[in-house]
């Protein structure tokens, strides 16, 4: 009798812990909820316009400034000697002289 008693607990205690096991391992199911798109409806009516600011102050007017003095008139400079007259050619020699181009 002892042992059908024995069995009997254990049997017992092993479908305890069994249904204990079998009622954690179930998966939880999430739901997702789906991505909401955000679509801009059309456009409503325009708002009144606004009101003209007032206009600001007109600034100072400044003070004259003062006229400077009349600079004093600078020297005459002195005016060089006259060269000497240049010596006559032999006349085996001719230069010609052109006017320098112009550039632009």
């Amino acid at each position: 009798m002892n042992r059908s008693k024995l069995t009997s607990v254990l049997f017992a205690a092993l479908s305890i812990t069994a249904l204990g096991l079998t009622a954690c391992d179930k998966p939880t199911v999430v739901n997702v909820p789906a991505e909401t798109i955000v679509v801009p409806g059309p456009a409503g009516a325009p708002g009144e316009p606004g009101r003209t600011g007032d206009t600001g102050d007109t600034g100072v007017q400044g003070n004259a400034g003062k006229t400077g003095v009349q600079g004093d008139t600078g020297e005459t400079g002195v005016q060089g000697d006259t060269g000497e007259t240049g010596k006559t050619g032999d006349g085996t020699t001719t230069i010609i002289v052109t006017p320098p181009t112009e550039s632009n």
